[in-house]
């Protein structure tokens, strides 16, 4: 690595540490995933059971353990609670740029590694993953290395280049599942299709890319087999099959339901990269090979999971790695010249800044006016309707926000039109980047009070209390986190229906939503009902 290299990597690295790790504690966890993950790492640690992942101090068969591992390891120097639970990710976000930078400057040279690390990292989405406590950027970077050692191999055949592919891939298995060689066993299978079916990796090298996927991918498997866990391995593959097959947990939605959360939710990398997708007489044989990966890896990842029942954002989160880099070859083109600005480029973008913008300075004015928004009858949910009617301190400047965003790339793109192609593109991912951070910052913190703010107050309060503490009508994994939930020597205590109707043994308290308050009443004579907050209602239940 030359001096120059050394000097943007050392850059990168202080400015994405800058970027993603400062209030990273500043809101509560998210229900679910979130929650999820932490309340396993938060039992790994009590039970000091490391390849047996527990969500209640039951066996969680649903994801391997490597991001459990990363979130207890950080809990352990941190304390439990929610800046540990992220710091993971934001150690990730560190690590995908600078692996985004390295691949540009060897690809092409250091500006376009440039280009690609303040496209990611100047886009909403794939810029809020890296402040979030989820699987997805590790699982996503880990496939994404696989593929890139892969494009490598297919390149130069290289035998180190192959293995590091299976290692990068049987990591990514042991981070979310067997999901990870389905992408990649796809985007290699039409890679071999568009080069008509000529051989791309001989058997010898074939086999030894079998023997380091296994001997990765199947570590925790082994494990488990090991250890007297093997039912565990026949639940985990049962659940990844009902999640292609089935809508979880209510999370269904259109077939172009990801076209619309990457159009959007990745402004403005998203559209950048739709002038990107036409082929290029200025590319060098090897780029044109790595652009054809790139784009094999997004239209699959896309459609693969537009096919798949159950709609969650981040399920096409790994389509951010393709995406931003032909956003990144996009501006490169338009900066050196070799594409033209296209007035609908800049249409596009105006379009959906205002958008983005109108959302989030709408948030504080809905909050002001919203006794107003009340008593129009408007609001047909209830429990949407009670969450509004949350007590959230707005400082009274969040709203210049989205007005910024607007006005910036308003702005920015009459710098293009002048001829100032670098200026306007660069100004426009600057805005966007400080916009992100503003949001995540003042926007978020105020967002989660309406929506889980008040359960959440009631399960702190329960801390270290020798209560059970259970949710009605609702999955949540909040009130095992936030409560503190110790292992229980009772097996009933697992059990709602004992805990509702049986002979419980000390007291129990719950938490419904308002929209099931009647039902409840109906079925569980012997709950009390304590108050109500914001959607939700708690109740209590004593032993007789």
């Amino acid at each position: 690595m030359n001096t120059s290299a050394f000097k943007y990597n050392l850059i990168i690295a202080i400015g994405a540490l800058l970027l993603f790790v400062p209030f990273l504690g500043a809101v509560h966890l998210f229900d679910w995933d979130e929650i999820n993950f932490a309340e396993c790492a938060r039992e790994m640690l009590l039970t000091q059971e490391y390849f047996s992942v527990k969500i209640n101090y039951q066996p969680f068969w649903e994801k391997p353990p490597i991001f459990i591992w990363m979130q207890a390891l950080s809990m352990s120097v941190f304390g439990i609670n929610e800046f540990a639970a992220r710091l993971p990710n934001a150690i990730c976000g560190v690590i995908t740029l600078l692996v985004m930078f390295n691949i540009g400057r060897k690809l092409v040279d250091e500006r376009f590694g440039l280009l690609w690390v303040l496209a990611y990292a100047g886009s909403f989405l794939p810029h809020f993953y890296f402040k979030s406590g989820i699987i997805d950027p590790w699982f996503n970077l880990f496939i994404f290395c696989g593929i890139y050692y892969f494009i490598v191999y297919t390149n130069d055949k290289g035998l180190r280049k192959l293995i590091l592919s299976a290692v990068f891939i049987g990591l990514a298995i042991l981070t979310k599942g067997p999901v990870a060689l389905l992408v990649f066993g796809l985007c290699v299978g039409f890679f071999w299709m568009f080069k008509r079916f000529r051989t791309i990796i001989s058997i010898k090298h074939f086999f030894i890319f079998g023997i380091a996927l296994t001997s990765v991918g199947g570590l925790w498997f082994l494990m488990l087999a090991l250890t007297g866990h093997a039912e565990i391995i026949k639940e985990f593959f049962v659940y990844q099959v009902r999640l292609f097959n089935t809508q979880d947990a209510g999370h269904g939605g259109p077939f172009f339901y990801h076209w619309i959360v990457l159009l959007i939710g990745c402004f403005p990398l998203s559209v950048f990269a739709l002038r990107a997708f036409r082929k290029s007489a200025y590319d060098t044989p090897y780029q044109k090979h790595f652009k054809l990966w790139m784009l094999i890896l997004f239209w699959v990842v896309l459609i693969l999971f537009s096919i798949v029942k159950t709609k969650i954002v981040h399920y096409s989160s790994l389509c951010y790695f393709p995406l931003s880099f032909l956003a990144a070859y996009a501006i490169y083109k338009l900066v050196m010249g070799e594409l033209k600005w296209k007035k609908y480029t800049g249409v596009l973008l105006l379009i959906i800044a205002s958008v983005i913008g109108i959302v989030i300075s709408a948030l504080p004015i809905v909050d002001h006016y919203k006794q107003q928004l009340i008593g129009l009858d408007l609001i047909k949910d209830k429990f949407a309707l009670e969450n509004l009617k949350a007590d959230v301190n707005w400082s009274g400047v969040e709203w210049m926000i989205g007005l910024l965003l607007i006005i910036g790339v308003a702005v920015m793109l009459l710098f293009i039109k002048q001829g100032k192609i670098k200026v306007g593109i660069i100004g426009i991912c600057l805005i966007s980047l400080f916009a992100v951070n503003m949001a995540s910052v003042l926007v978020v913190t105020r967002i989660e009070k309406y929506s889980q703010g008040a359960a959440i107050e009631f399960y702190e309060y329960l801390q270290d209390k020798d209560y059970y503490v259970e949710t009605i009508g609702f999955k949540s994994y909040a009130h095992l986190f936030y409560s503190h939930k110790q292992p229980q020597s009772n097996p009933d205590s697992y059990n709602n229906t004992w805990l509702l109707k049986g002979d419980i043994d000390k007291t129990a308290c719950f938490v419904s939503k308002i929209t099931s308050v009647d039902e409840i009443k109906s079925d569980y004579p012997d709950l009390i009902e304590l108050y109500r907050k914001n959607g939700f209602v708690f109740w209590m239940r004593n032993p007789e």
